[in-house]
């Protein structure tokens, strides 16, 4: 009788040409469809050198140079066997057909199976499947049915509308720029560096990763001498910083502060705009292209937005004029790039939002919304939203609009009550774009300012963070480390984060020990010296309030002060008059050549007559032969007696 063919699997897409042979039983001739025969023989495995690769592991049973350790292969085939016997059963109860489950498991596990010939060959198949996963255990496969996708997609749904709504404002911390507000903030990209800027003209440079718990910025800059920083930005890459000041030109830093460009100054005495090189005026607002390192935009009172190259400074990439309804001038206060950076929109002083097609001429706008905010007021902020279709818009006039650039005429929502003394207050949006929040300024008799969060599709307030006894001036939530930063009016920068869902930044400088700089630590070093001469050897002090004692008797150690001075002087200085020899001498000389007044000035001039005439040596010998010898009138004894009357003038 021929021998029975071999079970094999066939071919195996992921693994490659796989095969696994059987020995045939020999003992009966009879056997049953997808049996191993009548009697319970042994049935043996003997696996390639392609399956031990795949599959990871030493061998299916006993191996004919060395027996298996790991685990008992007569058992294994056993439980196997009675496993395949039970799935035979429930595979001919309906008609041989194949659950389609444990096909799927086994393609996940060891790779697709071939197409089905004959019903036969499957069932075995999946039989010798079974057996041949038996040794080692498969990972755990889970089968999704429709009832598990929907409790999926709810849950799901549920951790989104948790992380839309929830605020990470459960911990604080607290920055220290200085007494002035903070009127800029900004982060870079990686969330490594915090840099802030003030109306105390300096900008403070913050690391988190090297900043320890003492909280101390690495470095202060003023940039721009004695005006004040209206705001920072950093670069997409991180490397670069834009500062906007009351200048009329913007600077550009690296990331230690250094200064890289500096954008030139137009000529003022030019009437049209387009023909300087530079703002004439103070600058209002500035930000990075979101996609170019090297672009950056400005905003003047000039009313003019202009564009820039970092490489060249010295002329302006492009300019924009804002003008409004009657065709005058309109100075921009805030300016920004949309997400893409194709569009770029600036709000202007006379309530007006601009927008320019950056991929066209800046020639006419390609959104203009008139009256968005109120006439002769200060738009502080505008920002757009992630998916590009809206604009909030931060107004002078207590506002916050939200606006649909694809229909400009009317805001989609707008909200008042939010109360702001500065220029500076921003407004934007929240990482995952469904909240929208903006500091504002307390009044009299509030506590303080706040951070106002607005559900984006209602407008509702959800959540409101209360900064005592500061207005809250800018506000911005990083996305990568999931933390608010709030700018304050007393000059404190305050940090808010959740110890779980927030990342690095403050939590990176909250547990190093506060470190101690060389310049700051003060150490006397004693040298001990115990075999040094008696005149070498120093003594070890025995008690610290003799040394004291002593130091302070020394005039030199203890640096003792000039004492007063006495009724004769000390040190050189005399007390009689004034501390310095000058005012002593002056004063002396004063007395002793004091001129009595009451004399009569012809007796003191006829003093020093015969001195004069006995030694001459001033005007005597020049005028002695040329001049005559002078005759006095002589002197009269009554001084009472009346000169002679003048004659009177002849005619």
């Amino acid at each position: 009788m021929p021998p029975k063919k071999a079970i094999a699997f066939g071919k195996i897409g992921s693994f490659g040409q796989l095969s696994i042979s059987t020995q045939p039983v020999t003992k009966s001739e009879d056997s049953g469809f997808g049996k191993f025969g009548k009697s319970d023989e042994e049935f043996r495995v003997e696996p390639t050198s392609d399956v031990e690769r795949a599959m990871g592991f030493q061998g299916f049973g006993k191996s004919k140079a060395a027996p298996v350790k790991n685990f008992d292969l007569e058992s294994l085939v056993e439980q196997s066997k009675q496993v395949a016997r039970e799935r035979e059963r429930n595979s001919l109860k309906v008609s041989g057909a194949v659950n389609s489950v444990e096909v799927e498991a086994a393609e996940n596990v060891i790779g697709p199976t071939p197409p089905p010939q004959t019903t036969e060959s499957i069932v075995t198949e999946s039989e010798e499947n079974k057996i041949s996963l038996a040794p080692k255990k498969p990972s755990k496969i889970t089968t999704r049915t429709h009832s598990d996708d929907e409790d999926v997609d709810s849950s799901d749904s549920e951790d989104d509308d948790e992380t839309g709504t929830y605020i990470p404002a459960a911990l604080e911390v607290n920055l220290n720029h200085g007494t002035k507000p903070v009127s800029a903030l900004s982060v870079d990209h990686s969330g490594a560096r915090l840099i802030s800027g003030s109306v105390d003209y300096d900008v403070k440079l913050w690391d988190f990763a090297g900043m320890s718990s003492s909280l101390q910025s690495f470095r202060t800059i003023r940039p721009c001498e004695s005006h004040p920083i209206l705001d920072l930005h950093y670069s997409i890459t991180g490397d670069a910083i834009l500062i906007i000041s009351g200048t009329a030109q913007a600077k550009v830093v690296d990331r230690d502060g250094y200064e890289k460009a500096e954008c030139v100054k137009g000529d003022q005495y030019i009437t049209d705009m387009a023909r300087t090189k530079g703002h004439i005026a103070s600058l209002m607002g500035g930000c990075w292209h979101p996609r170019d390192k090297q672009e950056f935009l400005t905003c003047s009172q000039d009313g003019t937005c202009r564009i820039w190259n970092v490489e060249d400074v010295k002329q302006h990439k492009g300019i924009m004029k804002s003008r409004s309804q009657n065709g005058l001038r309109a100075a921009p206060t805030s300016c920004t790039y949309s997400r893409d950076g194709n569009l770029i929109a600036c709000a202007c002083n006379d309530g007006s939002i601009q927008m320019w097609d950056h991929r066209k001429m800046f020639v006419n706008t390609s959104v203009l919304i008139r009256n968005a905010h109120q006439s002769g007021t200060e738009t502080s902020s505008i920002v757009f939203a992630y998916d590009g279709r809206n604009v909030a818009t931060r107004g002078g006039d207590s506002t916050l609009k939200l606006w649909d650039i694809r229909q400009p005429k009317s805001p989609v929502h707008s909200v008042g009550d939010l109360f702001s003394r500065f220029s500076m207050t921003n407004c934007a949006f929240s990482p995952n774009d469904r909240l929208l929040f903006t500091g504002t300024s307390f009044q009299k008799g509030e506590s303080g300012g706040k951070v106002v969060f607005l559900d984006r599709t209602t407008f509702e307030r959800v959540h409101e963070i209360d900064v005592p006894k500061a207005h809250v001036v800018r506000a911005l939530w990083h996305p990568k480390l999931n933390q608010i930063i709030v700018g304050a009016g007393d000059g404190n920068i305050h940090l808010y984060y959740d110890a779980a869902k927030s990342h690095n930044g403050a939590k990176l400088c909250l547990g190093k020990p506060k470190r101690i700089r060389p310049h700051e630590m003060m150490s006397t070093v004693r040298v001990i010296t115990p075999h040094a001469l008696p005149m070498f050897r120093e003594d070890k002090p025995r008690s610290t309030r003799r040394a004291m004692e002593k130091a302070r008797k020394d005039p030199l150690l203890s640096k003792q002060p000039d004492l007063p001075i006495g009724n004769k002087g000390s040190g050189g200085r005399v007390a009689t008059s004034g501390s310095t020899l000058s005012s002593y001498i002056v004063r002396n000389l004063g007395i002793a050549s004091r001129i009595e007044d009451e004399g009569n000035p012809r007796e003191a001039i006829l003093r020093h007559a015969s001195a004069a005439a006995a030694n001459p040596y001033w005007v005597s010998p020049a005028y002695s032969k040329t001049q005559p010898k002078p005759i006095w009138a002589p002197e009269s004894n009554d001084g009472d007696e009346e000169p002679d009357a003048k004659k009177g003038k002849l005619n």
